[in-house]
């Protein structure tokens, strides 16, 4: 009788689990990759900070690099910014840039400054939670930055 009853707690415990895992993978809860982002997903103003390091001279060493702005993108490309940093303990502020961004269907690109103080400045981008924050690499030799854009 107990070996009935241990095989039937078993199998019942089995089933339960079965349950659970089927109505967790069809929860709206369930993680799923992020898929077809293309560069309208990112529209509107972006709280920005950054943080890091830069080569100040070529190869010498290296100093810290912080910022926060307002990151401007419309829909179609282009991207502009408005922002205060600190590079090596000296304040910049009301510095700008404008350029272009690039997304990939995976939600992957790429961000370049042409114009303005941030000109030459080159990212790699990944955009979460379609399109409500934007985590970037800075993509130049000399310098390690990690930037955050939460859409405002």
């Amino acid at each position: 009788m107990k070996r009935i009853v241990s095989a039937f707690l078993a199998l019942a415990v089995s089933a339960a689990l079965v349950v659970v895992a089927t109505n967790w993978k069809h929860s709206p809860r369930a993680v799923h990759a992020q898929s077809g982002c293309s560069v309208a997903t990112l529209t509107g103003n972006y709280g920005v900070s950054w943080q890091g390091f830069d080569i100040l001279i070529a190869g010498t060493h290296a100093v810290p690099w912080a910022g926060v702005g307002v990151l401007s993108v419309d829909g179609k490309g282009n991207v502009t910014i408005t922002f205060t940093s600190a590079l090596n303990g000296k304040i910049s502020t009301g510095a700008t840039g404008a350029g272009s961004y690039t997304v990939n269907p995976d939600c992957t690109g790429s961000l370049s400054f042409t114009s303005g103080d941030a000109a030459g400045e080159t990212a790699n981008i990944v955009i979460v939670g379609g399109g409500t924050e934007v985590l970037a690499l800075s993509t130049l030799t000399t310098q390690t930055i990690m930037l955050d854009a939460k859409k405002q």
